[in-house]
């Protein structure tokens, strides 16, 4: 990695007694997967074809997909079942709502959750930066995936 330098009285002044290493073509060229899985290891497009890539992104949309289609469908149950469980009680006489109360605690969380939105705008557009640079780095596998899913949640 990094030659023997001679000793400092051969030099004329301090400054070239360094040696300069570039971190960044080094870490090019040594990637730690490298040392893991080998020199054949790499991104997506060098190690698969592309219809490889289309299958495992649409397998993997799939079950995706799939799962959230049964997950969605479990929580609008629960919620809607709540819901109606909550109006017969009410309807009954079992239980009395205070509308006004829980107009004015919506009212409470909406402006909540509009202060705590405008905070995290910054976050949110560097995460959709980066999961857009991953889809157009991963073209194949990413328009894979989204088929698979669009078919996961027909199914």
């Amino acid at each position: 990695m990094a030659t023997r330098n001679p000793p400092p009285q051969e030099y004329e002044s301090d400054d070239e007694s360094y040696e300069v290493l570039d971190l960044t073509e080094y870490a090019r060229r040594h990637h730690w997967w490298n040392r893991v899985f080998g020199h054949s290891s790499g991104p997506m497009v060098e190690k698969y074809s592309v219809a490889t890539q289309i299958v495992m992104g649409g397998v993997t949309g799939w079950c995706a997909g799939f799962l959230f289609q049964k997950v969605g469908k479990l929580a609008a149950t629960a919620v809607g079942g709540g819901f109606l469980l909550l109006q017969l009680a009410s309807h009954s006489g079992y239980v009395q709502i205070d509308w006004k109360r829980v107009e004015k605690d919506v009212n409470k969380a909406k402006r909540q959750i509009k202060k705590r939105a405008n905070k995290a705008a910054p976050e949110i557009n560097n995460i959709i930066e980066e999961a857009t640079e991953f889809i157009k780095q991963n073209i194949v596998i990413s328009s894979g995936f989204v088929g698979g899913f669009l078919l996961g949640l027909a199914s």
